[in-house]
């Protein structure tokens, strides 16, 4: 008994296993960790992030170390005769050390730092974008080949459904109780209903093939159909719009871009103030040329320069700043715009969806109705026509086809106005 138990446990967990690979958040996880473009702003973000090691190196003291040898003879010729020849030996050797300390930039220093961090916060919210756009492209490809296995389900089924009503009203032909001209209609609608198999088929396939693309992973022959998912979004457009004017990505990149313009501006300021620095230096001295004499030589610098003119350079450095400022701050009025028009759309969209996702779904239930009803009266030999059978059947096809669709469409709005909004995560996926 207790054998039949635990197997019975390893066959259920194997179960869940299985599961699980088909679960949405399984594969966006997989996109997350593979997506090709997503693992390039990573590295992107890291190169950034060096960017505070090297200004902060301006802060601290350089040291350098250098090392000469000089080994050279000179004959001297006082007469043609060759006589009176003199000899010279120079064998000499220093060896010196050299810090230099920068004392006072103006401030440049200290802006070049705050740049570099404003940098590294852009660089942040970039990869913040872009795993959000790999969440909402996972999830788009996810729903998408559900939808495609479902519309091909559909479509095959249909194929068989008009294979039976060619079988039997073949039959029913020999019997006399339908025409040659209703069982054209039945072989004509079988070869019409073939046709958009194909053609679902494709679709199937091309969709596959964006799944495996963007989630880096093999597409599965089936997902879990009763899977539904529920994300937290605002209850109103005025709540949509204050959280997009707070995490919306590209509005708080372009308020960066207008903080780094200023950081610039101050750089280019500090480059007309004075700098001081000290430097010092100690050399060793070596003459090997007759006996070894040393001379030792210490020397401490202090160093204060004040750039006046650099014709015109300097000044025109700032107006050239300035004007980047000024565009940097449109631009970030623009992005607040856009984002509130954005959300607006995107919001009008999910709604609309919604709306539409009612609609397609009483639509569907009274084409089942009048479907089941029309076929049980031409089963039984009333007076329903063969080609009113194959109008309700398109019918079904394509309700089912649309509520498939309108599901679809529907689940992907609600990611897409996440993304509008700069809420999108992982942790924000609930699947129930």
């Amino acid at each position: 008994m207790m054998k039949i138990f635990f197997n019975t446990l390893l066959i259920l967990s194997f179960f869940s296993a299985v599961s699980a690979e088909n679960h949405l958040k399984f594969f966006v996880e997989s996109a997350l960790k593979n997506n090709l473009k997503l693992n390039a702003e990573r590295k992107n973000q890291k190169s950034i992030k060096e960017n505070i090691n090297i200004s902060r190196s301006e802060f601290l003291p350089s040291i350098s170390l250098s090392s000469d040898q000089i080994s050279s003879q000179s004959t001297n010729r006082t007469n043609q005769s060759g006589s009176n020849l003199s000899d010279t030996n120079l064998d000499t050797e220093t060896t010196s050390i050299t810090i230099d300390q920068k004392i006072f930039q103006g401030f440049k220093g200290y802006n070049t730092l705050k740049r570099s961090e404003l940098e590294v916060k852009q660089s942040d919210l970039k990869l913040k974008q872009a795993e959000q756009q790999t969440i909402l492209d996972a999830v788009s490809v996810y729903f998408d080949l559900k939808f495609k296995t479902k519309n091909e389900e559909f479509n095959l089924s249909n194929v068989n459904l008009f294979e039976r009503q060619v079988e039997s009203d073949s039959a029913r032909l020999q019997k006399g109780e339908i025409t040659l001209t209703d069982l054209a209609q039945s072989e004509s609608s079988l070869a019409g209903a073939n046709a958009k198999l194909i053609k679902a088929k494709t679709e199937l396939q091309s969709s596959k093939i964006n799944f495996e693309r963007i989630i880096r992973e093999k597409a599965p022959n089936s997902i879990i159909s009763s899977e539904r998912v529920e994300i937290e979004l605002p209850r109103t457009l005025e709540d949509a719009i204050e959280v997009s004017k707070l995490n919306n990505t590209d509005l708080l990149i372009a308020k960066l871009d207008y903080q780094i313009a200023e950081k610039d501006l101050s750089i280019e300021k500090a480059k007309l103030s004075p700098s001081a620095s000290i430097n010092y230096s100690k050399s060793e001295n070596k003459d090997y040329s007759t006996t070894v004499d040393e001379l030792d030589e210490e020397k401490v610098k202090a160093t204060i320069t004040w750039p006046i003119i650099k014709g015109g350079k300097n000044i025109s450095s700032i107006k050239k700043s300035h004007l980047k400022k000024q565009r940097s701050l449109l631009l970030s009025e623009d992005a607040e715009n856009k984002a509130i028009s954005d959300t607006t759309n995107v919001w009008s969209t999910y709604q609309s969806l919604e709306s539409v996702l009612i609609a397609t779904e009483a639509q569907l239930k009274a084409a089942e109705i009048a479907n089941e009803g029309i076929t049980l009266e031409y089963d039984s030999g009333n007076t329903r026509t063969t080609l009113e059978v194959i109008q309700s059947r398109s019918l079904l096809l394509d309700a089912r086809i649309a509520f498939a669709k309108a599901e679809r469409d529907f689940i992907i709005s609600k990611f897409e106005l996440a993304f509008q909004l700069g809420t999108l995560s992982l942790n924000s996926i609930n699947s129930l």
